[in-house]
């Protein structure tokens, strides 16, 4: 086959395109999948027939290159699957969800400027303008460890009436208020 016979090409396909397919598809579960990585695999192997080197044996080489060639396939049929959930997750909102996300963004800011004054100044420095801790803790002349304990105030305070009024319950309005 390294000297362009193709007679030798073609016996190698016949002695092993069986058993490399049912390899595939076994692992694809799809045969047409299958069948492209067989054709796939021929294909570069009479591409790249003057510069390989088989150290053991042609079947092995083969069934290395049918395992790559799966693998390949298998990773992109899981990105091409992530990437068509993101894009369902980035479709337009419906109105009564955006109702919801606009009733839950008022919510929160109202359990946020609940808040004591130093509290609500730190978290609203980290959520909603983005700064890092060390920033804020420059800007307000505290430590890193006192923007994180206030950020963690803030967050239990906003999860706790989140959560109690979610249950029918908003008992922490009363009582922040």
């Amino acid at each position: 086959m390294s000297a362009d016979d193709p007679t030798a090409f073609t016996e190698i396909y016949h002695q092993y395109w069986k058993l490399l397919f049912s390899v595939a598809a076994n692992k694809l579960g799809n045969l047409a999948d299958a069948e492209e990585v067989i054709q796939d695999v021929f294909a570069d192997l009479w591409r790249r027939r003057a510069d390989i080197q088989i150290e053991h044996s042609l079947k092995s080489f083969l069934a290395a290159a049918v395992r790559n060639q799966v693998f390949s396939r298998m990773a992109r049929r899981h990105r091409e699957q992530v990437n068509e959930s993101s894009w369902s997750e980035t479709q337009e909102p419906s109105v009564e969800q955006a109702l919801h996300v606009k009733e839950l963004h008022t919510h929160i800011t109202g359990l946020a400027a609940s808040l004591p004054e130093r509290c609500r100044l730190v978290y609203k420095l980290s959520r909603e303008e983005g700064w890092s801790n060390k920033t804020i803790a420059i800007a307000l002349n505290i430590s890193e460890k006192t923007v994180e304990s206030q950020i963690t105030k803030a967050l239990r305070v906003i999860r706790t009436g989140l959560h109690l009024s979610w249950t029918g319950i908003p008992l922490l309005v009363y009582f922040l208020g």
